[in-house]
């Protein structure tokens, strides 16, 4: 889970255990994890701003199977293949690239 401000500043990124019963398919974020991320933002701690996996033998962009689940919330996903980690926004329009800036501390 990608975790950060309110204003859309990543400051960390969570693991989670993938759930799916096809994990080398799919992704599922462990209920688990997820609820208690979402209660830790609820109690002051970081929003929850997105997710991010990995294609292992895919690109760094939204899979038709990710395109599937998406569910429009607005939320960033970060997709890592190939050595390259990209950012894309769940738009009601599907998918929309995000631009990367690294800032220092």
């Amino acid at each position: 889970m990608l975790l950060g401000r309110e204003d859309g500043a990543i400051l960390a990124a969570v693991p989670a255990a993938n759930v799916h019963p096809r994990p080398e398919r799919h992704f599922e974020i462990d209920p688990a994890a997820l609820i208690a991320t979402h209660r830790a933002a609820r109690a002051g701690g970081l929003a929850v701003l997105g997710y991010y996996h990995s294609h292992p033998t895919g690109r760094a962009e939204p899979s038709a199977t990710d395109r599937a689940a998406a569910s429009g919330d607005g939320r960033v996903w970060a997709i890592v293949a190939a050595g390259e980690v990209r950012f894309w926004r769940d738009a009601q329009s599907g998918f929309e690239p995000l631009p990367l800036r690294v800032a220092a501390g």
